[in-house]
Formats: structure tokens, sequence, C-alpha cells
């Protein structure tokens, strides 16, 4: 009986083989991984398209300095009553166009250090300084010096900024077909 006994423990204890055991294809993972890779490439592509369009729809083109300058300058109008307001709008206008305009630093400069240096470039022609400076020497009376005067000396301080920008402002190149230089005087001489 032992013997019977022995022998069905060992048929218990032993077991079938297990199946095979399925080792997965190393290019199906490689091409799971540049799907997925893709996808996140597409997704950020989009994202990236998407976002680029917005900024050149929000975005709307720079306004001009000149053009800027004349806005700000029509909008001291508003202020001539009252010399102090006025006078600083107008000059901060100035020296700021003078800035983008140029390249020049004016706004963050006392007058005197700003013709100072504006004496020795070549920005403005001499009667353009000169009328600068008048000026900006009229509006530091203003703004310092508690000297309020009339209307028609604001309006001539207007009409002064209002000419610096108009002779300053840049010029758009006249576009000259070549059919028009050979009909031209000149060109068939």
């Amino acid at each position: 009986m032992t013997n019977s006994l022995a022998t069905t423990n060992i048929a218990d204890s032993l077991r079938d083989i297990k199946p095979p055991v399925e080792i997965p294809n190393a290019l199906i993972w490689l091409f799971i991984g540049i799907g997925v890779v893709a996808l996140i490439g597409l997704i950020l592509l989009i994202w990236w398209l998407v976002k680029r369009k917005r900024a050149q729809i929000s975005a709307p083109p720079p306004i001009p300095p000149h053009v800027r300058a004349k806005q700000n300058l029509n909008a001291a109008l508003a202020l001539i009553r009252n010399p102090l307001p006025f006078c600083v709008l107008v000059s901060d206008t100035i020296r700021v166009y003078l800035e983008e305009r140029f390249n020049f630093r004016a706004p963050d400069r006392t007058t005197e250090e700003f013709l100072h240096e504006l004496q020795s470039t070549n920005l403005l022609n001499t009667d353009q300084k000169s009328t600068l400076g008048k000026f900006l020497e009229s509006c530091d009376l203003v703004k310092f010096a508690k000297y309020e005067p009339g209307e028609p000396e604001l309006r001539e301080l207007h009409s002064s900024a209002i000419r610096l920008v108009d002779e300053t402002e840049p010029k758009p190149e006249a576009i000259q077909s070549p059919m028009a230089d050979s009909q031209s005087p000149t060109a068939s001489k």
C-alpha cells in the first residue's frame, strides 16, 4: 500500500509541461514608439501653427513714429487751455518721436544734455536744431518755471512740433518705371 500511495503522490506532484512563452517582436515595439513620437510631434506642430497664426492675427502692424507723434500732438490740442499738461505732452511726444525715429536717447535726458549731444550729430539740420532748442526751452519754462503762456503762444509751440515731425518723417521713395526714365528729356539727349 505504501507503494501505491507513493505513486499517487508522485503522480499528483507532476504537472504538465507549460506552453511556450511568447517573446514579443522588437519591431512591433519600435513601430509603436515611432507612432507615439510621430503623434506627439504632429500635436506639437498643430499647436505651434495655431499659436503662430493667432500671433499674426492679433499683432497689428506697428504705427510709424511720425504717425504716432502726430496723433499725440493732435490729442494735445484738447489740453491747450492748461499750459502745463499741454507742454508736458507736446515735449514728451517730440522727445519720444526723436528717439524712435533716429534711435537717439532723448526722453531721459535734461534739455541741456539732449541739445548738447544733438549738436554733435547730423540727425537734424542747423535750422531744425535751433527750432528744437527754442521749442524745448519754451516747454521747460512752462514745466519748471511756472510760466503760463497764452493760447496763441501754445498754438505756436504746437505748430513748431508738427513742423519738426513733418520735416523729419521718412519720405516714401519715388518709384520710377524704366519707361518714365527713357522718356525723360535728359535721357533722350
